[in-house]
């Protein structure tokens, strides 16, 4: 029996020992990749995240509503001081009592679900004007040796007489003299409240 040359190799794809194929991941399918691209659902927290609402629950809406409110307001006097030369130094006399006004106010308030949200004013009348008080206060210097009951200057005396009169003295007025207190001289004998007129 003859030996059979080897045969010899030419170096050819064809002649070459054949690798094991290893077959390539398949490409998924549509429907593959839309489930693995999905997001793998995290752990349910019951407290973080509200359950869904359903239409039984939703909360209603809130009722709002615009009325108009009336209120009245004082409107406080003011004061005004007169100067009074007729008046002693110092003293204060009320000439005119002060009287308070009163202006209406009008606002429209907003109220949601019966609470108020809001207050706007929208007029304000002056319904009824106040009256200012008005104080007069003396500025008459206090003249020495002179009665206080009389007015202009009377001497202070034992007594005093009208001059020109039958008294004897030993004071004398001269010209009229307006009676303020008591008439401890007498000299106002027709009770006008003037003397020596």
């Amino acid at each position: 029996m003859v030996d059979e040359p080897t045969p010899t190799r030419t170096g050819t794809a064809a002649e070459e020992p054949q690798q094991p194929i290893v077959a390539a991941p398949a490409e998924p399918t549509d429907a593959a990749a839309a489930q693995d691209a999905s997001p793998v659902a995290a752990p349910s927290d019951s407290a973080a995240t509200p359950p869904a609402s359903t239409p039984s629950s939703v909360a209603p809406s809130p009722v709002v509503r615009v009325t108009t409110v009336t209120e009245r307001a004082v409107v406080r006097h003011g004061v005004r001081t007169v100067k009074d030369s007729s008046l002693a130094e110092g003293k204060r006399v009320v000439r005119t009592k002060g009287v308070d006004g009163v202006k209406t106010l009008t606002y429209q308030v907003t109220t949601t679900d019966g609470v108020q949200t809001g207050k706007t004013l929208v007029k304000s009348v002056v319904t009824k004007q106040p009256v200012t008080e008005v104080v007069a206060v003396g500025t008459k210097k206090p003249q020495a040796n002179c009665d206080p009951n009389y007015s202009p200057c009377v001497p202070i005396a034992s007594d005093v007489d009208c001059a020109g009169g039958s008294g004897d003295g030993p004071a004398y007025v001269s010209g009229t003299v307006k009676v303020t207190g008591n008439d401890i001289y007498r000299l106002d004998n027709d009770n006008d409240g003037y003397g020596c007129d």
